[in-house]
């Protein structure tokens, strides 16, 4: 399989913010390995034996279970520990694996603001492909300026999905996306930006960066928590939705 390249992140915290509950998190995060490019078409093609029209672009138009299966597969191509076993759609994340998985939202937003506390970690035209760019599909990862963790892509291009859920308690199974995409605005594309859909739904702009790492506990990590998911399919909240935060 075409190299995958991690970019290894120290511990850390990170301030997440839910614009719909307007409610704000700090997360402190253990360290953990994170891609410093998008998973590719030429990746996703020699694990999953498909075709590969354009081997340098990210994958994208695949499900969140897809993303899910890629992740075991390439743990298993490469003699790791799968990240994840499936009893139908019913997933369950061991936590202590040391295969390739998806990063925890709180992951996500840490390695792609890599210190910055603005919206952009640098000038959006100079990181990131976005509607400014006028192109009509995804392009070649790496093409624009890293961030400074020295990773690629994490705004524009693609969006990026993520383990967590969305919202259960109003969107019921639908999982996050980061991150924004070529055909989205400079509101879109900005590191607090949550969207999400449904595990088998897929879009020309959706695609995945892989993560690794292992935990301690069996039922939470890295800012996620089974207990919380169920907390929040229960509450009963009315606060408006579709908001985003400008930081």
């Amino acid at each position: 399989m075409s190299d995958i390249e991690m970019a290894h992140l120290p511990a850390g915290e990170v301030t997440l913010h839910d614009a719909r509950r307007d409610l704000h998190r700090t997360v402190s995060l253990e360290s953990f390995e994170i891609g410093v490019f998008a998973v590719t078409e030429e990746q996703l093609a020699e694990i999953l034996g498909i075709a590969s029209r354009h081997p340098r672009r990210p994958a994208a138009d695949l499900s969140w279970l897809r993303a899910l299966r890629f992740c075991n597969a390439a743990s298993e191509w490469e003699g790791l520990d799968p990240a994840y076993s499936f009893d139908g759609e019913d997933i369950t994340w061991h936590v202590d694996s040391d295969g390739y998985r998806l990063p925890t939202e709180a992951e996500w937003e840490y390695a792609c603001r890599a210190g910055s506390t603005a919206p952009h970690y640098g000038l959006l035209t100079d990181v990131a492909w976005t509607t400014a760019d006028a192109v009509a599909a995804p392009q070649d990862v790496g093409g624009k300026m890293p961030n400074l963790h020295g990773l690629f892509d994490t705004l524009g291009n693609v969006w990026e999905w993520c383990w967590d859920l969305l919202d259960p308690a109003r969107y019921d199974d639908y999982r996050v996306f980061r991150g924004g995409g070529y055909a989205d605005d400079a509101w879109s594309v900005r590191a607090s930006v949550r969207r999400g859909g449904a595990p088998r739904m897929h879009h020309e702009d959706v695609g995945m960066r892989l993560a690794r790492g292992g935990f301690d506990e069996r039922d939470a990590a890295q800012g996620w928590s089974a207990a919380v998911d169920r907390e929040r399919a229960a509450s009963d909240d009315a606060l408006p939705f579709g908001w985003t935060p400008l930081r």
